[in-house]
């Protein structure tokens, strides 16, 4: 592979700021668009604080599957927060610069969070593939120390990887165009700035995204294929359908989370991309975290019922 050679600064005045242009190309939807993001991000924090809430409060729901929903709900509270808000910001006030230390921190928040969302869907496969292939084994293999163990290795990895990550992107030189076309700061409109060779740059987030995008689908992939092969081998048809609803609703958000991902950051890339990956990007930080709570409560009798003794209580 040939590294991509970039225009040097040489006798150019390096960046100190970025300019995020969001959704700018339709003006006459800023206040539309505001009021809309408002009730998303208000409704997501609702809706995954109250399971959030009733995983903690509910002893019928102190078991290792809750365990980690409530904290992928945590996750995804903070996760949306790293976008939404600086975005209704630009909304409102139409001032769309950035400075370099907070682009760079928003974009390791998002990747540290991305990070930890995709090592936690794949623990979450993993309980459910232990739960319905092993289910003799469950309570030794899910105790509560080893789940809460799980939770710290996501963070701890989670946050260590893209920290040096971010680091490396923002240690290359920026002072060409300072226009970001996206509503928040990631990799790819970043790198598109960047000044000089970013080739070895360009590796490390390829290795990042093996590590925690297509290593963790993999493994998902697999316990998938072993759950449904023992379920399709149960007797009963009740038994079946009973196995395979304690499943599902995980096997949704990893489809949007994933399928939106892929799609965006895999797909062939073209001079006029940026739009298309908005729409995509708002997929997996905004579409599937305001989804999750609904999609986890629509067919668990549990959580309904934990929702209920809440709202009569």
């Amino acid at each position: 592979m040939k590294p991509q050679e970039k225009p040097h600064c040489e006798n150019l005045t390096k960046l100190m700021d970025f300019v995020l242009l969001d959704f700018a190309e339709v003006p006459h939807l800023q206040g539309l668009l505001f009021a809309l993001f408002l009730v998303i991000y208000i409704s997501t924090l609702l809706g995954n604080g109250t399971i959030l809430l009733i995983t903690k409060v509910d002893p019928a729901l102190r078991t290792p599957m809750y365990f980690f929903l409530g904290n992928f709900s945590f996750l995804e509270m903070c996760y949306v927060s790293t976008t939404l808000p600086r975005m209704l910001a630009n909304l409102w006030t139409q001032r769309r610069t950035v400075s370099l230390v907070a682009c760079a921190t928003q974009m390791c928040c998002v990747v540290v969070l991305g990070g930890i969302e995709c090592l936690l869907l794949t623990i979450m496969s993993y309980d459910r593939y232990v739960a319905i292939c092993s289910p003799l084994h469950y309570p030794l293999l899910m105790n509560p120390r080893v789940c809460v163990q799980m939770v710290a290795g996501c963070w701890v990895i989670g946050v260590l990887v893209p920290v040096g990550l971010t680091f490396q992107i923002f240690s290359l030189p920026f002072c060409g165009s300072n226009f970001i076309n996206h509503f928040f700061c990631d990799i790819p409109p970043i790198l598109k700035l960047a000044s000089g060779d970013t080739f070895w740059t360009e590796v490390m987030v390829c290795l990042v995204n093996v590590l925690f995008g297509t290593a963790p689908f993999l493994l998902i992939l697999v316990s998938y294929g072993k759950i449904i092969s023992t379920i399709l081998r149960l007797s009963s048809s009740t038994s079946r359908a009973k196995a395979f609803s304690t499943c599902s609703s995980h096997l949704v958000v990893v489809t949007l989370f994933y399928g939106s991902g892929i799609i965006t950051y895999l797909r062939p890339k073209n001079q006029d991309s940026g739009g298309t990956d908005k729409v995509l990007s708002l997929f997996y930080t905004i579409v599937t975290p305001l989804f999750n709570p609904m999609i986890y409560s629509l067919r668990n009798k549990d959580v309904i019922m934990a929702l209920r003794k809440l709202v009569y209580k």
